[in-house]
């Protein structure tokens, strides 16, 4: 890996105690809490604008396992308007709008999350699969449903 190259837009605010670490950009009016981990292991995370990143949430770039080239791996886009709550950890190979990651949930690499979709407390989706826009993953036993609406824009 590369050295650092962090890219802050004007307008956001990333706490000196949080931890990021590769080629990272953070957009207008992003807010990292301290001890949020941003890790650009197996290339860049550019992260889009009105996210929230909370305190212990992880967002790690890395490689699936079972991919050894780091030639083909693309740059890890995450749009405006997401949020990700204490302690949650996204893996996610591309992150559209307006996604709520809710406290203590996993998202591994193998997903790719459109946009509007909410990952309740503690649930974990590994499979490989990209989720439907305005989907909701809830419960013990990580239940997937449709909402009818598109969720509310949140905000930082």
């Amino acid at each position: 890996m590369s050295k650092n190259s962090i890219k802050i837009f004007p307008g956001a605010i990333v706490c000196e105690e949080a931890k990021l670490r590769g080629d990272i950009t953070v957009g207008s009016g992003t807010i990292i809490h301290p001890c949020a981990t941003i890790v650009a292991e197996a290339g860049p995370i550019i992260i889009g604008e009105q996210c929230l990143i909370e305190e212990q949430a992880k967002i790690v770039h890395r490689l699936p396992l079972d991919q050894q080239n780091k030639e083909n791996t693309p740059v890890l886009i995450i749009g405006s308007h997401n949020v990700f709550e204490v302690g949650c950890t996204v893996e996610a190979l591309k992150i559209g709008n307006n996604n709520v990651f809710e406290a203590k949930c996993f998202v591994g690499n193998k997903v790719t999350v459109t946009n509007g979709c909410t990952f309740g407390t503690g649930c974990v989706v590994t499979d490989e699969q990209i989720l439907k826009e305005n989907v909701s993953i809830f419960g013990a036993k990580c239940h997937m449903r449709e909402s009818l609406d598109k969720p509310a824009v949140q905000s930082s």
